[in-house]
C-alpha cells in the first residue's frame, strides 16, 4: 500500500508547537487538530496565545480548537470567539456536556450561523444520527467518531464507521473523522471505508514510512534491531552451570553427566 495513493486526509493530532511546525512542512498532512487534554499535556497555559501562534504556522489548512466550558451558553460564546480567529478554524464541540446533556441544539445553531464545527467525542451511531441533521445545509463540518475508544471497549468500530459514512456521504458539507487511531492499519481501514479524514497523533505519525514496507525486509530489520540493542547493552551469559546449588565448569558438568 502506497500512502501517496490514499484518498483519506491525514490530520496531525497534538499540541506540541515544535512538532506542529515540522509537520506543517509535510505535504501529506492536510490539517491539524488539538484538544484541551493534549494542550495541558504539552504545558500550554495561554489558550488563545497558543492557538494564534499555531495559526501563524498553519494559515492554509483546517485546524480544530475545542471549547472548554460545560455550559452551553458559554460554549456558544467561546465557539464564536474561536471561529473568528481565522477562516481555516473549526470549533470542536463535545457531543454532550459533562452531565450528558446533548449539544445538538447548540451545534444546529452554530452551523446555521456559519460556524465550522467539529463535533467530537462521538462513540455511537445514535449520537451520529442526532448530530448529522443539525449540520445539514450549514457550514462545512466534521463528525469525529472515536473509533479507537470503541475498540478499547472491546467492540469492532468498523460497522459503526461504515454506517456513519454511508448515512452522511449524501451531505456535501459533512465529513466523517476516524478519531483516536491506535495503529497505522487504521489509516488503511478508514480509507477503505470512505472516511474523509483520520486524526493521527504525532507519535504515530513517526511510523508513517513503514506503510507499504516489504515484510521480509521489515523482519530482517527487526532482527538487526534486537541484535544491535543486545550488543549495545553489553548482555552476556556466564559459561558456568549451576548443579546441585554449586557453580561448576562446563567440563565438570559433562563428566558428571556421563
Amino acid at each position: 500500500m502506497d500512502i501517496e495513493k490514499l484518498k483519506i486526509k491525514i490530520f496531525a493530532d497534538g499540541a506540541d508547537k515544535a512538532r506542529i511546525l515540522g509537520l506543517s512542512r509535510d505535504p501529506r498532512i492536510k490539517g491539524f487538530t488539538t484538544n484541551p487534554t493534549l494542550m495541558r499535556q504539552s504545558g500550554v497555559t495561554d489558550y488563545e496565545g497558543f492557538a494564534r501562534d499555531i495559526l501563524e504556522i498553519v494559515p492554509d489548512r483546517p485546524i480544530s480548537f475545542e471549547v472548554f466550558s460545560d455550559e452551553f451558553e458559554e460554549m456558544r460564546w467561546q465557539a464564536k470567539r474561536i471561529a473568528a480567529w481565522g477562516p481555516n478554524v473549526y470549533v470542536k464541540i463535545p457531543v454532550t456536556n459533562t452531565r450528558g446533556e446533548s449539544s445538538a441544539p447548540l451545534v444546529a445553531e452554530l452551523a446555521r450561523e456559519g460556524v465550522k464545527v467539529n463535533v467530537t467525542a462521538i462513540l455511537t451511531l445514535r449520537q451520529v444520527r442526532e448530530i448529522a441533521p443539525c449540520l445539514v445545509g450549514g457550514a462545512p463540518s466534521y463528525i469525529s467518531i472515536f473509533a479507537g475508544r470503541i475498540a478499547d471497549a472491546g467492540r469492532d468500530p468498523l460497522p459503526i464507521m461504515r454506517t456513519a459514512v454511508r448515512e452522511t456521504t449524501v451531505h456535501s458539507n459533512i465529513e466523517i473523522i476516524w478519531a483516536s487511531p491506535r495503529e497505522l492499519l487504521n489509516i488503511i481501514q478508514a480509507d477503505r471505508l470512505g472516511c474523509q479524514v483520520i486524526t493521527v497523533t504525532h507519535e504515530l505519525l513517526k511510523k508513517l514510512p513503514t506503510i507499504g514496507r516489504d515484510l521480509t525486509d521489515f523482519s530482517l530489520d527487526t532482527v538487526k534491531m534486537f541484535y544491535r540493542d543486545a550488543t549495545a547493552a553489553g548482555f552476556a551469559l556466564s559459561r558456568t552451570i549451576t548443579a546441585g546449588g554449586e557453580n561448576v565448569s562446563n567440563s565438570t558438568a559433562t563428566a558428571s553427566a556421563r
